[in-house]
């Protein structure tokens, strides 16, 4: 008679995902994991760490790194929840899944035209605030819907004026990191919600759901501005967003890495910047060498910038220089520095193609 081994949990998700990998292919050796099998195999190839979670009531896939410690040996460890390839594979997989081939929009020629320029600043999707300590409570899931309701707050405050065209800015710290380290592009260490990739998907789907969302109403061009929270995985975001709408004719993109962007629009000229960079009173100069082009066809000259979350206005010789409020909320940080308080909005701006900025929107939380 044979006898019974009882396995423990562990090695019972090992027998299960070994089990899968000999129905999926005769050759195991060649198998890929997916996502779920992944984490199993991490949690028995770190089983220690694991039942330490279990008993702390601590989500292991949230573990970053640790230390392995013995008399002989000290080792810092890094468990591999998710590979980059596996990002990639996700993305490529809804865009075959939703690809679609957005038929040209024909639109008729509008009388007192407009151009409404919609700038959601510094979200930082993956910051966490708890109210117990800052006041306010601020995650992943509260920056998205604050984006929803914003840009629907601005089209709705827009309704009474002629719209031709949309200007879109897009990046300026939409994500809070940019490694898996949980840190800024620098390396500065930061509190967040959630799981990097996590937060990457909830942006890329959040832009698709507000570019048709504002395609409905006209044209689109979008700009993409690099900034210091999340330049790299910014990047790719705007990229990724800009190959969604490849098939779409109403749909525009200015996605460079390039710091400083301009749109012209009739006698307006336009920049865009994270403002990070160069200083506010170089701005207006930098305008008029970078689009020299615009300049002397143009009368009415703004710079929008973002980065502090609070507004700041100054007119220059020929160019008014613009900070944008933020709809986030004082992380542990800054609510320790005293840097809050600021009211929280998303802000939009209509410009007549002769008469220049008309109307300032905001939506304020």
């Amino acid at each position: 008679m044979k006898k019974r081994v009882r396995l423990s949990p562990a090695e019972a998700r090992a027998l299960n995902v070994a089990q899968k990998q000999l129905q999926r292919n005769q050759n195991p050796i060649r198998v890929v994991l997916n996502q779920h099998e992944l984490e199993e195999l991490n949690k028995l190839r770190h089983e220690g760490v694991n039942a330490y979670c279990e008993t702390r009531g601590i989500d292991f896939n949230s573990i970053i790194e640790y230390w392995d410690k013995t008399k002989e040996y000290s080792i810092r460890v890094r468990p591999e929840v998710k590979a980059i390839n596996d990002i990639s594979k996700e993305i490529i997989e809804q865009m075959q899944e939703y690809s679609p081939a957005y038929p040209e929009i024909k639109r008729i020629t509008q009388d007192n035209p407009h151009l409404l320029v919609v700038d959601p600043a510094d979200v930082h999707i993956g910051k966490l605030s708890r109210a117990f300590e800052t006041g306010e409570e601020y995650n992943s899931e509260i920056a998205v819907q604050r984006v929803r309701e914003g840009v629907l707050g601005i089209l709705n405050k827009s309704l009474g004026f002629n719209i031709d065209k949309i200007l879109l800015i897009i990046g300026n710290d939409i994500l809070h990191i940019d490694t898996p380290k949980r840190t800024t592009t620098s390396g500065t260490p930061q509190d967040t919600d959630g799981m990097w990739y996590d937060n990457f998907l909830k942006a890329k789907a959040l832009y698709v759901e507000v570019i048709e969302m504002l395609m409905t109403v006209a044209d689109v061009h979008v700009t993409f501005n690099p900034s210091n929270h999340d330049y790299t995985n910014g990047f790719f975001l705007a990229d990724i967003i800009k190959c969604w709408f490849r098939d779409s004719q109403n749909i525009k993109f200015d996605v460079s890495p390039m710091h400083r962007k301009y749109f012209k629009y009739g006698s307006n000229l336009i920049g865009t910047t994270h403002g990070d960079g160069a200083k506010t009173t170089d701005l207006p100069l930098l305008m008029a060498v970078e689009a020299k082009e615009y300049w002397s066809e143009t009368k009415h000259r703004y710079v929008y910038t973002h980065h502090v979350h609070h507004k700041n206005a100054k007119d220059f010789a020929g160019v008014t220089v613009e900070s944008l409020r933020s709809p986030s909320a004082a992380d542990s940080w800054h609510h320790k520095k005293g840097y809050q308080h600021n009211p929280k909005a998303i802000e939009g701006f209509l410009h007549h193609p002769q008469h220049g900025q008309v109307a300032r929107l905001t939506h304020i939380f």
